[in-house]
Protein backbone atom coordinates (compact mmCIF):
# COMPACT_ATOMS: atom_id res chain seq x y z
CA UNK A 1 0.00 0.00 0.00
CA UNK A 2 1.87 3.27 -1.72
CA UNK A 3 -0.47 6.10 1.02
CA UNK A 4 -2.97 6.17 3.50
CA UNK A 5 -4.80 7.90 0.68
CA UNK A 6 -4.45 4.78 -1.72
CA UNK A 7 -5.88 2.48 1.57
CA UNK A 8 -8.93 5.17 2.15
CA UNK A 9 -10.08 4.50 -2.06
CA UNK A 10 -9.49 1.34 -2.01
CA UNK A 11 -11.82 0.63 1.40
CA UNK A 12 -14.19 3.18 -0.19
CA UNK A 13 -14.25 1.23 -3.42
CA UNK A 14 -14.34 -2.22 -1.69
CA UNK A 15 -17.55 -0.72 0.17
CA UNK A 16 -19.43 1.19 -2.29
CA UNK A 17 -19.08 -2.66 -4.07
CA UNK A 18 -20.53 -4.46 -1.25
CA UNK A 19 -23.44 -1.44 -1.64
CA UNK A 20 -23.81 -2.20 -4.82
CA UNK A 21 -23.73 -6.29 -5.29
CA UNK A 22 -20.68 -5.80 -7.66
CA UNK A 23 -18.61 -7.82 -5.91
CA UNK A 24 -18.30 -11.12 -3.49
CA UNK A 25 -17.20 -9.56 -0.49
CA UNK A 26 -14.17 -9.97 0.55
CA UNK A 27 -14.98 -10.67 4.48
CA UNK A 28 -17.91 -12.10 5.96
CA UNK A 29 -20.91 -9.51 5.68
CA UNK A 30 -25.46 -9.55 6.19
CA UNK A 31 -27.25 -11.46 8.41
CA UNK A 32 -25.32 -14.08 8.68
CA UNK A 33 -22.58 -11.95 10.66
CA UNK A 34 -24.71 -9.84 12.05
CA UNK A 35 -26.17 -13.05 14.18
CA UNK A 36 -22.34 -13.72 14.44
CA UNK A 37 -21.82 -10.49 16.56
CA UNK A 38 -25.07 -10.90 18.72
CA UNK A 39 -27.75 -9.41 17.02
CA UNK A 40 -30.79 -11.53 18.16
CA UNK A 41 -32.32 -13.10 15.57
CA UNK A 42 -36.17 -11.21 16.78
CA UNK A 43 -34.70 -8.04 16.06
CA UNK A 44 -32.83 -8.69 12.60
CA UNK A 45 -36.56 -9.93 11.69
CA UNK A 46 -38.01 -6.61 12.38
CA UNK A 47 -35.33 -4.16 10.48
CA UNK A 48 -35.23 -2.84 7.19
CA UNK A 49 -33.44 -6.19 4.92
CA UNK A 50 -31.63 -3.61 3.06
CA UNK A 51 -29.65 -2.90 6.22
CA UNK A 52 -29.20 -5.81 7.53
CA UNK A 53 -28.16 -7.51 3.94
CA UNK A 54 -24.97 -5.36 3.40
CA UNK A 55 -24.21 -5.54 7.17
CA UNK A 56 -20.42 -5.30 7.90
CA UNK A 57 -20.29 -4.09 11.66
CA UNK A 58 -17.96 -6.28 13.71
CA UNK A 59 -19.89 -6.22 17.08
CA UNK A 60 -23.45 -5.09 18.23
CA UNK A 61 -22.29 -1.64 19.34
CA UNK A 62 -26.25 -0.48 19.33
CA UNK A 63 -27.27 -2.80 21.61
CA UNK A 64 -24.91 -1.94 24.13
CA UNK A 65 -24.45 1.65 23.34
CA UNK A 66 -25.66 3.53 26.60
CA UNK A 67 -28.72 5.52 24.51
CA UNK A 68 -31.69 6.97 26.37
CA UNK A 69 -34.59 9.09 25.18
CA UNK A 70 -32.95 11.83 24.75
CA UNK A 71 -30.14 11.12 23.32
CA UNK A 72 -28.30 12.65 20.04
CA UNK A 73 -26.58 9.52 18.87
CA UNK A 74 -23.47 9.79 16.18
CA UNK A 75 -22.93 6.56 14.07
CA UNK A 76 -19.56 6.87 12.45
CA UNK A 77 -19.40 4.41 9.30
CA UNK A 78 -23.22 3.80 9.15
CA UNK A 79 -23.04 2.06 6.49
CA UNK A 80 -26.10 0.76 5.40
CA UNK A 81 -27.80 1.90 8.73
CA UNK A 82 -28.32 -0.94 10.38
CA UNK A 83 -27.09 0.39 13.77
CA UNK A 84 -28.46 3.73 13.03
CA UNK A 85 -31.92 2.58 12.92
CA UNK A 86 -31.52 0.44 16.06
CA UNK A 87 -30.49 3.39 17.62
CA UNK A 88 -32.90 5.73 16.27
CA UNK A 89 -35.61 3.40 18.01
CA UNK A 90 -34.49 4.53 21.30
CA UNK A 91 -32.99 7.75 20.89
CA UNK A 92 -34.07 11.27 20.06
CA UNK A 93 -31.77 11.80 16.80
CA UNK A 94 -29.36 9.94 15.27
CA UNK A 95 -26.59 11.52 12.79
CA UNK A 96 -25.11 7.96 10.44
CA UNK A 97 -21.77 9.11 8.05
CA UNK A 98 -20.15 7.25 5.99
CA UNK A 99 -17.63 7.94 3.21
CA UNK A 100 -19.71 5.49 0.70
CA UNK A 101 -22.55 6.99 -0.77
CA UNK A 102 -23.44 3.75 -1.79
CA UNK A 103 -24.21 2.63 1.64
CA UNK A 104 -25.30 5.97 2.33
CA UNK A 105 -28.26 5.49 -0.14
CA UNK A 106 -29.07 1.82 1.35
CA UNK A 107 -28.91 3.65 4.36
CA UNK A 108 -31.44 6.12 3.44
CA UNK A 109 -33.99 3.48 2.25
CA UNK A 110 -33.78 1.69 5.54
CA UNK A 111 -34.04 4.60 8.10
CA UNK A 112 -37.28 5.04 5.41
CA UNK A 113 -38.47 1.85 5.28
CA UNK A 114 -38.25 2.17 9.20
CA UNK A 115 -40.66 4.70 8.96
CA UNK A 116 -37.00 7.31 11.10
CA UNK A 117 -36.88 9.80 8.24
CA UNK A 118 -37.60 12.45 10.81
CA UNK A 119 -35.41 10.91 13.67
CA UNK A 120 -31.99 9.96 11.30
CA UNK A 121 -30.10 12.19 9.24
CA UNK A 122 -27.37 10.98 7.03
CA UNK A 123 -24.57 12.50 6.13
CA UNK A 124 -21.24 11.51 3.38
CA UNK A 125 -17.96 12.57 5.07
CA UNK A 126 -14.89 10.99 5.94
CA UNK A 127 -14.42 10.10 9.63
CA UNK A 128 -11.70 12.07 10.19
CA UNK A 129 -13.36 15.38 8.99
CA UNK A 130 -17.17 15.24 10.44
CA UNK A 131 -19.22 17.93 9.19
CA UNK A 132 -20.83 18.79 12.91
CA UNK A 133 -20.12 21.80 15.56
CA UNK A 134 -18.15 21.14 18.51
CA UNK A 135 -19.66 18.99 21.54
CA UNK A 136 -23.19 18.58 19.34
CA UNK A 137 -23.12 14.80 20.56
CA UNK A 138 -24.37 13.14 23.69
CA UNK A 139 -23.39 9.60 21.95
CA UNK A 140 -21.09 7.75 19.26
CA UNK A 141 -21.09 4.55 18.22
CA UNK A 142 -17.97 3.37 15.89
CA UNK A 143 -18.56 -0.14 14.81
CA UNK A 144 -15.24 -1.15 12.76
CA UNK A 145 -13.77 1.13 11.27
CA UNK A 146 -10.70 1.97 13.00
CA UNK A 147 -8.64 -1.35 11.75
CA UNK A 148 -9.49 0.03 7.53
CA UNK A 149 -8.49 3.75 8.35
CA UNK A 150 -4.93 4.82 8.66
CA UNK A 151 -6.07 8.08 10.34
CA UNK A 152 -7.03 6.63 13.51
CA UNK A 153 -5.61 9.93 15.55
CA UNK A 154 -7.06 12.23 13.36
CA UNK A 155 -10.91 10.29 14.05
CA UNK A 156 -10.22 9.98 17.89
CA UNK A 157 -9.66 13.84 17.68
CA UNK A 158 -12.83 14.41 15.97
CA UNK A 159 -15.08 12.14 18.02
CA UNK A 160 -13.39 14.18 20.70
CA UNK A 161 -14.28 17.38 19.68
CA UNK A 162 -18.08 16.77 18.56
CA UNK A 163 -19.01 14.74 21.27
CA UNK A 164 -20.17 16.80 24.17
CA UNK A 165 -18.06 16.92 27.72
CA UNK A 166 -19.49 13.74 29.75
CA UNK A 167 -20.61 11.91 26.50
CA UNK A 168 -19.87 8.48 25.48
CA UNK A 169 -18.04 6.74 23.00
CA UNK A 170 -19.09 3.22 22.60
CA UNK A 171 -16.40 1.17 19.99
CA UNK A 172 -15.98 -2.18 18.79
CA UNK A 173 -13.29 -3.14 16.37
CA UNK A 174 -10.91 -6.52 15.51
CA UNK A 175 -7.59 -6.51 16.53
CA UNK A 176 -4.97 -8.17 15.88
CA UNK A 177 -3.11 -10.99 18.43
CA UNK A 178 0.40 -10.50 16.54
CA UNK A 179 2.17 -7.53 15.15
CA UNK A 180 1.95 -7.88 11.03
CA UNK A 181 5.47 -7.70 8.69
CA UNK A 182 6.02 -4.42 7.34
CA UNK A 183 5.61 -6.29 3.84
CA UNK A 184 2.09 -7.65 4.70
CA UNK A 185 1.09 -4.13 5.90
CA UNK A 186 1.83 -2.80 2.03
CA UNK A 187 -0.41 -5.57 0.63
CA UNK A 188 -3.95 -4.16 -0.06
CA UNK A 189 -5.59 -7.73 0.23
CA UNK A 190 -4.43 -7.97 3.99
CA UNK A 191 -6.39 -5.09 5.10
CA UNK A 192 -9.88 -7.54 4.13
CA UNK A 193 -8.70 -10.92 5.74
Amino acid sequence: MDTATDLQARVQSAYSQIAESTIDPPFPTGRTLAEDVGYPADLINSLPSVSVGTFCGVSNVSLFADIDAQSVVLDVGCGAGLDSVVAARRAAKVIGVDFSASMLRLAAQAVHEAGLDAKVTLLRCQAQQLPLVDASVDVAMVNGIFNLNPNRQQIFQELARVIRPGGNLFVAEIVLKETMLEEDLKNPTNWFT
